[in-house]
């Protein structure tokens, strides 16, 4: 390993946000996940229609060969036959989904049997029953690891090692810091929005757990057994977080697609009626005039096609963030795909 890694991984310290760590834009990470997708879908929608209409002012033949009939029905059949192909996808994914959850009596009680180990224990952890709200059952565990941080703090007052102390104070003043801002946008986050999972995103349990790891092993003959307890107790705490935010990201995945195969459902049946009538009904001598020097024909077909790729928008807003959160989530337990995450 060289230098720079070891220098690295000295650094307990850790940002309190995902975008700290990542040092991505705040702006790029605001479109990518944080931004409402209907608002998203809007911004592209918006953007699509200002870019095929500023084309007419670029090149002005694009005015006169939308006018041609031929252009017309093949504009909108072929677009009949993506929304329907969509829409087929679609369903196809809900029916996916839905399948996850059925199975015989013997697989759902495996299932909820797993689940309430689990809670069993972060009763141990806690001390108290877990909450069911999801963004109070995230608070739960974070407040543990918070706890047997300041515990860890309080048991290595007693070490001589000053470079062992130092160390201490900076990794629970970096947990204390990073719990608090997650804590902060849990509290009132509910399940069902992006915000519960967001939020979770930014407590970086995984390097925490690498550095427990790594105190234990650099300064093994420094560290005396209720230290070392205490270092073991805030690491089990830890890997309690690991799981249960996969599975609190899990459910909002399949929350989100199942919205998602609703609203392409819902775009796409205007979508698909606004396609039939521009073919069936409109041609050059239809709709005559000009609007800002532009013919009105060429506005309308830029509304209707603008309106036509609306499912396809919405797709695309919401994969974005179900891909950026699983990418930013691939790995579970001590492992930093990117140097830029710690």
């Amino acid at each position: 390993m060289s230098d720079s890694e070891n220098a690295d991984e000295d650094q307990v310290s850790t940002g309190d946000t995902m975008r700290e760590r990542a040092d991505e834009s705040k702006l790029k990470l605001w479109l990518l996940i944080g931004a409402n997708r209907q608002l998203v879908t809007g911004v592209l929608s918006v953007t699509f229609f200002a870019l095929f209409m500023l084309g007419s002012f670029v090149d002005p033949t694009l005015s006169d060969l939308l006018q041609e009939r031929g252009v017309i029905e093949s504009l909108y059949t072929q677009m009949i036959g993506a929304l329907i192909t969509g829409v087929t996808l679609v369903v196809t994914i809900s029916q996916l989904i839905i399948s996850q959850e059925n199975g015989p009596l013997g697989v759902q009680r495996t299932r909820m049997s797993e689940t309430m180990d689990f809670r069993g224990y972060i009763k141990e952890l806690t001390g108290r029953p877990s909450p069911a709200d999801p963004s109070a059952f995230l608070r739960e565990i974070i407040d543990a690891t918070q706890e047997r941080a300041e515990t860890l703090d309080e048991v290595m007052e007693s070490t001589d090692n000053e470079d062992l102390r130092n160390e201490i104070d900076e990794f629970v003043d970096s947990i204390t810091g990073n719990a608090e801002t997650v804590r902060e946008k849990l509290d009132g986050a509910k399940f069902g929005t992006f915000d519960v999972v967001y939020a979770s995103i930014d407590y970086n349990y995984s390097w925490n757990i690498f550095q427990i790891e790594r105190l234990i092993a650099d300064y093994e003959d420094d560290i005396d057994e209720e230290q070392r307890d205490a270092l073991e107790d805030l690491r089990t705490a830890f890997t309690m977080f690991g799981p249960a935010r996969e599975h609190v990201k899990t459910l909002y995945f399949q929350w989100e697609l199942i919205n998602l195969s609703r609203y392409i459902l819902y775009a796409a049946i205007p979508a698909l009626l606004i396609s039939g009538m521009m073919l069936a009904f409109v041609d050059t001598a239809t709709i005559t005039g000009r609007i800002l020097g532009v013919e009105t024909l060429l506005w309308l077909i830029g509304m209707t096609f603008t309106i036509t790729l609306i499912p396809f928008f919405l797709l695309t807003s919401y994969i974005l963030r179900i891909a950026t959160a699983a990418k930013r989530t691939l790995a579970i337990g001590p492992l930093i795909l990117r140097d830029s995450q710690r």
